[in-house]
């Protein structure tokens, strides 16, 4: 059974999983993972009838993903998957039906580059279409982490990281216009680290962040 649900599922992240299960992604949706990484959360998307798309500055990442889906989904065009950082996508605007930003944010190097990725998020995402984000925060490590130069900070792990917030994401999603499908849910990894889940609904209209 273990090896089904990994040839079915792949290391999929548990709270997209949560996603899958609660009917927010159905077959036939266009699907952008932005900042794919190897694609762990691409196995599923790609056998069950989606329109899969993916974005990573990284080339081996891409490389890795168009050979996974060349095995899984050999209608997809390797032009769907593209060597591209998340602020400088060029999918165009309201291009997908969810959009999927898993552990990339916390990597933004100032506030200036997590305001542009954010932005650029926001713009591929179709009216109506959800924001899927995982990223690392203080909440819950408020008095575990040390700042180091604005939000970046170095966590008891050892990593550094750009680290968000609850009033952060909640200013942000009241800027967007978006709304909260869930609540900000965070698990905190053992005093090592604090990830995030924001799940936001794009409404009709689409403000801009201040740049």
């Amino acid at each position: 059974m273990a090896l089904d649900l990994t040839r079915l599922f792949g290391d999929i992240d548990i709270y997209l999983f949560d996603q899958l299960l609660r009917g927010r992604l159905t077959p036939g949706m266009r699907v952008l993972d932005a900042g794919c990484g190897s694609g762990r959360n691409l196995v599923h998307l790609c056998q069950a009838g989606y329109e899969v798309f993916a974005s990573d500055a990284n080339p081996d990442a891409i490389a890795t993903v168009r050979a996974l889906a060349a095995s899984l989904a050999p209608h997809l065009p390797p032009g769907n998957f593209r060597v591209e950082r998340i602020e400088a996508m060029t999918w165009p605007d309201a291009f997908a039906d969810v959009v999927l930003s898993n552990a990339v944010l916390h990597f933004a190097g100032d506030d200036h580059q997590f305001g542009a990725m954010v932005q650029r998020l926001w713009d591929v995402l179709k009216p109506g279409g959800m924001l899927f984000c995982r990223l690392a925060s203080t909440i819950g490590m408020e008095h575990r982490v040390r700042p180091l130069s604005g939000r970046w900070h170095l966590l008891p792990d050892g990593t550094e990281r750009y680290l968000v917030d609850e009033a952060l994401l909640l200013a942000l999603t009241a800027r967007l216009g978006g709304v909260l499908l869930d609540p900000l849910k965070t698990t905190v990894v053992q005093d090592q680290r604090s990830m995030t889940t924001w799940v936001v609904r794009k409404g009709s209209a689409a403000p801009m962040l201040p740049s």
